[in-house]
């Protein structure tokens, strides 16, 4: 009779340890092991209910070894990776010897903030120039270089500084009949002019000096815009913004050259719809209106104190003239304070830094404008941040020294308009005072 535990039969040996055979084992060792592991529990059933095949032989909770399958002790399909001298670690990307949850893949390096910070700013100050040179070659392709200051003959010597004649044209250009009625303009054919300004900039303060229409001037031989011909000069006098309307813009500046001894450097003109859309386009401006007034003629009609005046207010305000005793000369101070104060709005970085509204105010003001040839975008910004300076009390605003009238039109003070053109041509600060 065997020493088998009870449950054990000669058929629980299996027939690597059958009697006999090769493998045999002492008894006692194979009674003490067959022990350790305890009975072999029975295997699960099938679907039928019929035993299914017996569990391996360990007690439960003991690790099962893998099956030897291959001869070699591995299982079917098992590649240690000598075979390609590629040594597999063990699950879990440890090698041998390492700790548990110790890995041997290579930290994530720390984020090189430097790097990106640079490469960063690189990237924005290419977006920056290349945003820049776009719209630079696109802003200067709209300016109108319409007036050829060339035409203008015997012009006088320049001085120090730049010199620009700004311009406004009763223009209705591109104006349909209900613009011309909501702006109060008529429907006038033609250009005249009723207001000129020279901006004198310089590196001793820019000074801004309103011509009224009515000057009176000798009107001097000039070269024809259109037919080019000579016509010399006769003796006689006229308004000032007649010779607008003579021969244009060349004929104007001839007149203001002659009469004063000054050299322009560059002409600006702007219609009414053209103003009228930059102060729409830059959402208004505020203006501080000193005494209310009323105009039928130009549509006015405002009250005393701070208010933002929009596209249409802000043409009223700057063509009313019969509401004032001093007419020409009051509606030139207005035009000055308005050109200032409109300068000063396009230049605040609410408009510069805010593409929404820079872009539609440099169009509506590049669609309107008509220069000279040999204006660039840069004289156009120096001319606006000058403009702008004299609004923040940079810089002087006057009108032309006057006299006294004849015949309905007002004469220059001779004296101080020398004085006043020889502190210009020299750039020294002006201490002329005007009407």
């Amino acid at each position: 009779m065997n020493d088998w535990p009870e449950g054990w039969s000669d058929d629980n040996r299996g027939p690597r340890y059958g009697r006999g055979s090769a493998g045999a084992q002492p008894e006692s060792a194979r009674v003490m092991r067959q022990v350790r592991r305890g009975p072999v529990p029975p295997g699960p059933r099938s679907a039928y209910g019929d035993p299914g095949p017996a569990a391996p032989p360990y007690a439960a909770g003991v690790p099962q070894q893998p099956s030897y399958v291959d001869g070699q002790g591995h299982e079917d399909g098992y590649d240690s990776g000598y075979n390609t001298g590629q040594v597999y670690g063990t699950p879990g990307g440890r090698g041998p010897g390492a700790p548990a949850g110790a890995s041997t893949r290579s930290p994530r390096p720390a984020p090189n903030w430097r790097r990106r910070i640079k490469w960063t700013a690189i990237t924005l100050a290419a977006v920056l120039v290349v945003t820049s040179i776009a719209t630079y070659f696109w802003a200067d392709s709209k300016l109108r270089r319409e007036v050829d200051l060339s035409k203008v003959i015997d012009r006088p010597e320049g001085g120090e500084g730049t010199n620009y004649l700004i311009v406004g044209s009763d223009s209705r250009e591109g104006m349909s009949k209900e613009d011309e009625k909501r702006l109060h303009t008529g429907g006038a054919k033609g250009k005249r002019t009723d207001s000129m300004m020279i901006l004198h900039v310089g590196d001793n303060g820019d000074t801004l000096i309103s011509l009224p229409r009515d000057s009176d001037v000798v009107v001097p031989s000039y070269q024809g815009s259109t037919s080019g011909k000579v016509y010399p000069a006769q003796g006689r006098h006229a308004k000032l913004n007649a010779t607008y309307s003579e021969d244009g813009p060349t004929l104007l500046v001839r007149a203001i050259e002659a009469n004063t001894g000054l050299r322009i450097d560059h002409y600006v003109e702007i219609g009414f719809q053209g103003f009228a859309n930059i102060v729409d386009a830059v959402g208004g401006v505020e203006i501080d209106i000193e005494k209310g007034f009323k105009d039928k003629w130009s549509g006015a009609d405002f009250k005393a104190g701070k208010q933002t005046l929009d596209g249409q207010q802000a043409l009223a305000f700057v063509r009313t003239r019969h509401a004032f005793a001093a007419s020409d000369l009051q509606r030139t101070k207005n035009q000055q304070k308005f050109l200032a104060a409109l300068a000063h709005q396009v230049a605040t970085p609410s408009t510069v830094l805010n593409p929404f509204k820079f872009y539609p105010t440099m169009g509506a003001g590049l669609d309107s404008l008509i220069v000279d040839k040999d204006m660039s975008l840069w004289d156009l910004a120096s001319m606006f941040w000058a403009m702008k300076g004299v609004s923040g009390g940079d810089g002087t605003s006057m009108n032309m020294p006057i006299s006294g009238s004849s015949g309905g039109n007002l004469v220059w003070d001779k004296a101080k308009v020398k004085t006043l053109v020889d502190q210009l041509n020299n750039d020294e600060k002006v201490t002329v005072s005007g009407n």
